[in-house]
């Protein structure tokens, strides 16, 4: 059983940045490959990016890729996403979620445990 929760999230500029946290429990955090998940109102969730259970492969959107960074500390339980440039687009609810063993791939229901979310906000 993992639990997780976000944080870091908030209201940014356009071209600003953000980091966001997602602190698991559980001491076998180093088991999951962990992903992060967007939903923007009226629209489906969608993929963000995701980094395998060792931490040596990571996967990101087309529509992220050389502005966000994903990765983990699993010493501290838990996995960041790195924002740059920030645009309006980006504006939803965040969410993290783990996968037992995962390669980190881009299909929410790979991942059993999710957490509550974190809203970003970007203003033009």
């Amino acid at each position: 059983q993992v639990q997780l929760v976000e944080s870091g999230g908030g209201l940014v500029q356009a071209g600003g940045s953000l980091r966001l946290s997602c602190a698991a429990s559980g001491r076998t955090f180093s088991s999951y490959a962990m992903g992060w998940f967007r939903q923007a109102p009226g629209k489906e969730r969608e993929f963000v990016a995701a980094i395998s259970w060792a931490g040596s492969s990571t996967n990101s959107a087309d529509s992220v890729k050389g502005r966000f960074t994903i990765s983990r500390d699993n010493a501290k339980n838990t996995v960041y996403l790195r924002m740059n440039s920030l645009k309006p687009e980006d504006t939803a609810i965040y969410y993290c979620a783990a996968d037992l063993w995962g390669a980190g791939d881009s299909n929410w229901s790979s991942y059993k445990y999710r957490g509550q979310g974190t809203q970003v906000t970007v203003s033009s």
